[in-house]
C-alpha cells in the first residue's frame, strides 16, 4: 500500500488533493468554517470512495494550522467507512453497521486496523466500538475532532464517530501509544465529588481538587492551564497510565479533558525527556516493522502546543519522517485500542 498527503493552507481542496489517484480509502481534515464544503466537494471528486473526516489540521514534516489537508491510501488497501450516531445518547444503537462492515472486508486482527473520529463522549464510544472489534482482535487508532462534528462518505454528522476499517494486503498493521510522562512522587489520590458529564474533579482525598493540585505544585489559580502541560493527572489502568489533561478551573473543582469517576485512583504525572522518548518510539516501529509503507498518527492538542512552544514540533515531525510515510492530525483526545488518552501520541504503523 501506499499512503498520500496533500495540502492548502489556503482551503483550495482542488490543490489539496492534486496528483491523488484512484484512492482506496481518504481522511480530511479542515477548517470550521470549510468543513461542510469540503466534505461535498471530496464526494463529487472520488464518489463511492471510503471517507471519514473532521475538523482539525494535519500533518506530514509540517502542521496545516488552517486551510484542508487530506491523506488517503492506495495501492493494496481495501476499506469501508461508516458512522455511529447519537453517540451521546445510545452509540451501541448503531454498533451492528461496525459488525457488518468486519465481515463485509473480511476484517483480522493481523491487517487491519480501525481509524475513528469522535465528536464526543469518546470513553463511551471506545467501550461500545470494542464490543464489535474485541471479537477479531481489530486494534484501533483515532481521536476527537473540534466543534463536534465529522463526516463519512460525503455526509456531515453531529453527535456522532466515524469510522474505517482498513484492511493491509500487502502485509500487518499494528498500533502504539506513546507516553512522554512519569509518575511524580509517590502521590496517589481518590477522587470524589465528581461530575462524570462536565469530566469534573471536585475532590481528591477529600480536599478540594483545585487546592490539593496548586499546594503540590506551588502554582496560582492563572498557572493551572499551563501547568497541566508539566504535570497532568494519571489513572493507572493495569500496567499502563492514562492521562487526564486538565481543562479549566470550575470553582474549587478541576474540569478535565477526560472523564473521571468517584473512586477512581489518580496519581499525578510530570513531563520527561520527550526527544528521547520520541527516538526510542522511532527505534522500535523500525525494529518491529524494517519494512513500512506507512505510518498514520494521531498526536494531542497539548503535546501539539507544548512542542510548539518549545519550538520542536518541526524537528518533531522531521524525526517521524525517518519512518518513511508518516502523516497525521491533531487530535482534542486520542484513541487507542479501547482507551480514550490525552496528551498522547498514537498511531497505526502498516507493513
Amino acid at each position: 500500500m501506499q499512503q498520500f498527503f496533500g495540502k492548502s493552507q489556503s482551503g483550495n481542496l482542488s490543490e489539496a488533493v492534486s496528483g491523488l489517484r484512484s484512492p482506496q480509502f481518504i481522511m480530511l481534515f479542515s477548517n470550521d468554517s470549510q468543513f461542510e464544503t469540503h466534505v461535498k466537494a471530496l464526494e463529487k471528486l472520488y464518489p463511492n470512495v471510503p471517507s471519514i473526516g473532521c475538523i482539525g489540521m494535519g500533518y506530514n514534516t509540517g502542521v496545516v494550522e488552517t486551510g484542508v489537508s487530506v491523506i488517503a491510501f492506495y495501492g493494496g488497501v481495501s476499506a469501508t467507512a461508516n458512522v455511529l450516531e447519537q453517540v451521546s445518547v445510545m452509540p451501541v444503537k448503531y454498533i451492528h453497521r461496525l459488525e457488518e462492515d468486519i465481515r463485509k472486508i473480511n476484517a483480522s486482527k493481523q491487517d487491519t486496523v480501525c481509524i475513528d473520529f469522535c465528536s464526543g463522549n469518546d470513553a463511551c464510544v471506545l467501550t461500545t466500538i470494542d464490543t464489535a472489534l474485541k471479537q477479531s482482535g481489530i486494534s484501533l487508532v483515532g481521536g476527537t475532532g473540534d466543534a463536534g462534528k465529522v463526516s463519512a462518505n460525503g455526509r456531515v454528522y453531529e453527535d456522532a464517530a466515524a469510522y474505517a476499517l482498513v484492511k493491509n494486503h500487502g502485509g500487518r498493521v499494528k498500533t502504539y501509544k506513546e507516553n512522554i510522562y512519569h509518575q511524580l512522587g509517590n502521590y496517589r489520590f481518590i477522587a470524589s465529588n465528581t461530575d462524570r458529564e462536565k469530566y469534573i474533579i471536585g475532590s481528591l482525598n477529600g480536599k478540594p481538587a483545585k487546592q490539593v493540585y496548586q499546594n503540590i505544585l506551588h502554582i496560582t489559580d492563572k498557572e493551572i492551564l499551563t501547568q497541566t502541560f508539566q504535570n497532568p493527572f494519571g489513572k493507572l489502568n493495569g500496567d499502563d497510565t492514562c492521562i487526564i489533561s486538565i481543562k479549566e478551573v470550575a470553582g474549587n473543582a478541576l474540569a478535565c479533558y477526560r472523564q473521571v469517576n468517584d473512586s477512581d485512583v489518580l496519581i499525578l504525572l510530570e513531563l520527561g525527556d520527550y526527544k528521547a522518548i520520541t527516538r526510542e518510539t522511532i527505534q522500535t516501529i523500525c525494529r518491529e516493522f524494517p519494512k513500512r509503507s506507512a505510518v498514520f498518527s494521531v498526536n494531542c492538542l497539548f503535546r501539539y502546543k507544548l512542542f510548539s512552544e518549545r519550538n520542536y514540533m518541526r524537528t518533531y515531525l522531521q524525526e517521524m519522517s525517518a519512518l518513511g510515510s508518516h502523516a497525521g492530525f491533531v487530535g482534542y483526545g486520542e484513541h487507542y485500542n479501547n482507551r480514550f488518552v490525552n496528551q498522547s501520541m498514537t498511531c497505526v504503523v502498516f507493513e
